[in-house]
């Protein structure tokens, strides 16, 4: 997904989620929220499934990267929001989202390593309430590691009761409020990102 039409001057909020195999949940859930942040006016870019897709296994001993590596890490790198979209896989985040996040790695040596300073919008998705809360937790934990900052509100979507729809809705308005709310959060706090980056 491209930068929107928004001045290149607007902050940006980097969005990262989905599957492998198709447009998914978790992947209109993350664009709900997109669509907020674009609203409040950022800017937003979203690493879907198809594009976590093209990422190879993460190598710390690489001495090169690929074209699709270099652009994730050079808009994360750009951001001044984060949102992360995870399906429940098993009780945690799935391979795709973590070997992208495994891929900051590249980031170590930046003035602002990581997701440092940075409001980080979390949203998990499964078949079934358990593996939500131990996704979002396990989100959590990998934005503290990572010196994000995991903003207040996370969303925990049940898609056994709640079905996205190819117009940008959900079957529950409170659902669609909810991922509302996560994108209006990451654009509040992103102004202190700023602050504290310049500090």
């Amino acid at each position: 997904m491209q930068d929107d039409a928004k001045g290149a001057d607007a902050p940006l909020v980097v969005g990262i989620g989905g599957t492998i195999g198709g447009v998914s949940s978790t992947e209109r859930a993350l664009r709900i929220a997109l669509g907020e942040a674009e609203a409040q006016g950022f800017r937003t870019r979203m690493f879907g499934g198809a594009d976590m897709a093209r990422l190879p296994l993460y190598d710390p001993r690489a001495t090169s990267r690929t074209v699709e590596e270099r652009a994730f890490v050079d808009a994360v790198r750009q951001a001044s929001a984060v949102i992360i979209s995870s399906p429940g896989y098993h009780g945690s985040i799935s391979g795709v989202v973590k070997n992208a996040l495994d891929l900051l790695e590249e980031t170590a040596r930046d003035a602002r390593p990581y997701l440092a300073d940075m409001p980080v919008g979390l949203i998990a998705t499964a078949y079934g309430w358990q593996a939500t809360g131990s996704t979002i937790a396990a989100l959590r934990s990998i934005v503290h590691a990572l010196r994000g900052w995991p903003t207040p509100f996370a969303a925990a979507i049940n898609t056994q009761v709640t079905r996205f729809d190819d117009e940008g809705g959900a079957s529950d308005p409170a659902v669609v409020e909810q991922l509302r709310l996560i994108g209006r959060q990451v654009a509040r706090f992103a102004p202190l990102s700023a602050g504290a980056a310049g500090a």
